[in-house]
């Protein structure tokens, strides 16, 4: 009886730390994201390194950013955005109306609308939402007018154009009826001016732009009958600015841009003359300010944006040379706010918003720094708001590299800068090894692979040099001691003939002796290298490792580089591998391994390479692996959306013990493409993940997000632990 009872209570308190191994937890908030995908993760105590497809990273913020006009900075707090804000404007009372293609807005489900009070917080009451994404938005109160591609809104129906109660966000019976989507919006009482791609509106037909009586939502006689799409649109005295993908408007030849009578709809004399289109206006005083992708016009060659005279249309001076488009313009006092998909304007790196100076064209100190193009910018009082499809506001440019200080999560001053993707990294004292597709990191020309100092960037004289097949890349890193093992595609490495594998001294970057060649298959590669003690596993597309016949899954010796007698044998290629304790636990697309049917994920005994009874059976690949620090959670990332007997959508927490996932369920979004996880790594009590997403776990991060793994003590009780 005692044995027994003994026996249960083990088994009990088994019971409970998997299960709160399992629990729930959100990604935090302070760890900074990425704007591209993260493909590799490496970690020290006080370091986070990650690399990808990314030049930039930052706090995460969402789509909708209110911004300090004095200093740069994100407000303290406001309600973030899961997704993209196309549209913002100022209520005229402090706060701002804003609409786009989202979801949520600071946790609370608002679609593709919502108003923030002037405090910065949601506008619970009103709760208007639109079916499909709201494209532009004007307020002349009481009203609030709607433009996108919408079919109802606040539970009417409106055909992609509505007006609103300012206060309750209840839909008026103003209905012009688009026949097309409304992409821009004046009012201008007593009528609303709309541009867009409709052939019909307001009861007739009226091509691309149109006047709105207020009071009847019908379209009035003016009509410039344009042959293309309107983006921009502004009001100033009897003049109606018009800008977009046309080249005929009001009667006349117009590309681009033009200015219409807001009598005749006739199009005046002004004729800047742009060579390609027109997504931005603003008017101030004298200057008509034109943003786009054009390089080209009033008669000079502007990068686009510039100014134009009102009188005559021609370009001024004022010639701040953006490197790439100019999506929206804003003018406040003696400062033009300009925001779009750039990197360089007014003079300096400014990245998707800037502040240039009225008077000269030169960007301002003022530099909130974006990860995504910006559609949208308005500024009421102190404040800009900045919409778009972007992430974060408020980071740094980093070029495919960046290192995150494992305490509060920010970016660190180290800067390689590399010229292309990094696939894989690995840090080792004061170095981190990183290889990928690029030819310059560091400040030196590197080929596919290279060693950085960890505290200044900067490459170090270690150079291996991989080279010999088309696309010599290195796709795995894994240090031991003096010797860094480096896997991929190479036939040449480190002054050596080596076909995808082969052990590099941390010293010179020379080869050693140590060669496994592996091969046996039209495109070899090496893709996961693990060290346990004197053995260096290795895993890929190959047939033949050193010098047995072993499929895509090896134990190599590494004194000799020779194959062991460990020999899984898989079907398929094996893509990832984790060692813990006894098991080697490996991923790929395999669907036998170790004399076992195991579908695309497996354990397998390190003392005999036959897979264990851990069966998760995934019904697709499996890309990733990592292992809790206790062993006890088997963290699992690919195509896959069934594992461990659940639906779980390509990434997944296991119980080692049993194989069935946990209760645990991280569900990805990607709002733009697949969702993906592709790195794991776990420091002590903290999972990092990278991949191409917009949210985790139900909260939005973009590409990078960092977990505490939830224990439990002796007691019982659940903590969860940062860095």
């Amino acid at each position: 009886m005692k044995r027994e009872l003994v026996l249960s209570c083990i088994v009990a308190s088994l019971t409970l730390v998997r299960a709160a191994h399992s629990q729930s937890s959100a990604p935090r908030e302070e760890t900074w994201v990425a704007d591209g995908p993260v493909l590799a993760i490496a970690q020290t105590p006080s370091t986070i390194y990650i690399g990808g497809e990314f030049t930039y990273v930052g706090p995460y913020t969402g789509g909708g950013v209110p911004i300090s006009g004095s200093t740069g900075l994100a407000a303290a707090t406001f309600p973030k955005v899961d997704g993209s804000v196309h549209a913002c404007v100022a209520d005229g009372a402090g706060g701002w109306f804003i609409g786009g293609s989202f979801k949520t807005v600071g946790d609370v489900a608002r679609n593709n609308l919502a108003h923030i009070r002037p405090d910065g917080s949601l506008d619970s009451a009103w709760g208007a939402s639109a079916n499909k994404n709201v494209w532009a938005l004007a307020v002349s109160s009481p009203t609030v007018y709607v433009g996108g591609s919408f079919t109802s809104i606040a539970g009417q129906n409106r055909n992609r154009i509505a007006a609103l109660d300012v206060t309750t966000g209840q839909v008026r019976p103003w209905n012009p009826n688009a026949g097309g989507d409304v992409l821009a919006i004046v009012a201008s009482s007593p009528t609303v001016y709309v541009g867009g791609s409709f052939a019909t509106i307001g009861g007739q037909t009226r091509r691309g732009i149109a006047e709105l009586a207020v009071s009847t939502g019908l379209a009035t006689a003016w009509d410039p009958n344009a042959n293309g799409f309107i983006r921009a649109l502004a009001v100033s005295g009897s003049r109606v600015y018009a800008g977009g993908a046309f080249t005929a408007i009001g009667g006349q030849p117009r590309k681009f841009v033009a200015a219409l009578d807001a009598s005749t709809a006739q199009a005046t004399a002004w004729d800047p003359n742009a060579n390609n289109a027109v997504w931005a206006l603003a008017v101030s005083g004298s200057n008509v300010y034109a943003g786009g992708d054009f390089t080209s016009i009033g008669g000079q060659w502007r990068n686009h944006v510039a100014a134009l005279t009102a009188s005559t249309g021609q370009a001024t001076a004022w010639n701040p040379n953006a490197d790439r488009q100019v999506m929206a313009l804003a003018v406040s006092g003696s400062t033009v706010y300009a925001a779009g998909g750039f990197t360089t304007i007014g003079g300096q790196p400014r990245s998707r918003l800037a502040a240039l100076a009225a008077s000269t064209g030169q960007a301002t100190g003022w530099n909130p720094c974006g990860s995504g193009a910006i559609f949208s910018v308005a500024v009421a009082g102190s404040i800009v708001y900045a919409g778009g499809d972007f992430a974060s506001i408020g980071g740094q440019p980093r070029n495919y590299l960046a290192a995150l200080d494992a305490l509060t999560g920010q970016a660190t001053d180290w800067k390689p800068n590399a010229d292309a993707r990094v696939l894989t990294l690995a840090a080792s004292g004061w170095t981190v090894y990183a290889g990928g597709y690029f030819r310059n990191i560091g400040g030196q020309p590197r080929n596919y692979l290279a060693a950085l100092d960890a505290l200044t960037g900067q490459a170090t004289g270690w150079d291996p040099n991989p080279s010999g097949s088309l696309y010599p890349y290195v796709w795995a890193l894994a240090v031991a001691g003096s010797i860094v093992y480096a896997g991929g595609e190479f036939t040449a490495i480190g002054g050596q003939s080596r076909n995808c594998i082969a052990a590099l001294e941390a010293s010179t970057g020379l080869a050693t002796g140590w060669n496994p060649n592996a091969g046996g298959v039209s495109n070899p590669g090496v893709s996961a290298i693990a060290v346990a003690g004197s053995t260096v596993y290795a895993a890929g597309d190959f047939t033949t490792i050193g010098g047995q016949p072993r499929n895509h899954v090896a134990a190599l010796n590494a004194s000799t580089g020779h194959a062991t007698a460990w020999n899984p044998n898989a079907n398929s290629a094996v893509s990832a591998l984790a060692v813990s304790g006894s098991a080697i636990y490996a991923g790929g697309t395999f669907t036998a391994i170790g004399g076992q049917s195991r579908n695309r994920i497996a354990a397998l005994a390190v003392s005999t390479g036959l897979a264990t009874a851990w069966n998760p059976n995934a019904n697709s690949g499996t890309a990733s692996l990592a292992v809790s620090a206790d062993g006890s959670t088997v963290y699992a990332a690919g195509k896959f959306t069934t594992i461990g007997g659940q639906r779980r959508n390509f990434f997944a927490a296991l119980d080692a013990l049993t194989g069935l996932a946990t209760a645990w369920n991280p569900t990805l979004v990607n709002l733009h493409d697949s969702p993906y996880v592709r790195p794991l790594a776990v420091l002590g009590e903290v999972l990092y993940v990278g991949g191409g997403f917009t949210s985790i776990c139900g909260r939005p991060r973009a590409n990078f997000a960092q977990f505490g793994v939830v224990r439990a003590h002796a007691n019982g009780a659940l903590w969860g632990l940062y860095p």
